[in-house]
């Protein structure tokens, strides 16, 4: 139900000729239905840069246009779910394995918003919710070794559903979840600098805004 009530607010930011930069989740998919069914009433003409071929699908599913990732034009604004997120608008993103586009798609939005209900904020980011880390397969060892020089206190590798062995993300890599006792601001620049770690699924200023659901409405900050 809360899910709803921030989708709804979502789409009715949408405007007739908006590119949109679309994230990836249940938040992200319940915004994209409440925006198929404006643009069947209104006639809408409303494109979307997917981060992810799940996304791209329930695009082309609700009449929203789809555009390949590599589209260059300006994108009006953008949305995505999150794992956590806290007041200072940082955020654990990438249960659905689509961080890395899922970044590129932030970066370039004029304004980013971050749509959750209200069990995702959270005071402190990374409790009960480990940093999703994409890697080079062949690195695995490597990564694992100084993500633990970071301060890794627990890492496990994201295995697959209905097949063995790991998840592969869309880019052909893996995913190691790390938890961390406490995040600072660096620790987003010093997992991407290792040596075999394509992205994380930290992201701290990408955010322009926070849309937060529960039982009396839709709030931001």
């Amino acid at each position: 139900m809360m899910k709803e009530k921030v989708a709804q607010e979502i789409a009715k930011r949408v405007r007739h000729g908006d590119v949109l930069g679309v994230g990836t989740g249940t938040t992200v998919d319940a915004a994209l239905v409440a925006i198929g069914k404006r643009i069947v009433e209104e006639g809408l003409l409303v494109s979307a840069v997917p981060t992810s071929y799940q996304s791209a699908w329930r695009c082309q599913e609700l009449g929203i246009h789809v555009l390949y990732q590599a589209f260059q034009g300006q994108l009006s604004w953008g949305f995505d779910g999150a794992d956590q997120v806290t007041k200072d608008r940082w955020a654990i993103k990438g249960k659905g394995g689509a961080m890395l586009q899922e970044k590129l798609v932030a970066k370039r939005c004029k304004q980013f918003t971050i749509i959750v209900d209200n069990s995702k904020l959270v005071s402190q980011l990374g409790v009960g919710c480990p940093v999703p880390v994409e890697v080079l397969p062949e690195a695995k060892s490597i990564v694992e070794g100084a993500l633990r020089q970071l301060g890794a206190t627990e890492l496990s590798l994201r295995t697959g559903s209905g097949k063995h062995g790991p998840v592969i993300t869309e880019k052909g890599n893996i995913i190691l979840d790390a938890t961390f006792s406490r995040i600072e601001a660096g620790l987003e620049r010093e997992i991407k600098a290792l040596t075999g770690v394509i992205e994380s699924g930290l992201f701290i200023g990408y955010a322009s805004e926070v849309l937060v659901a529960d039982t009396k409405g839709v709030s931001s900050f």
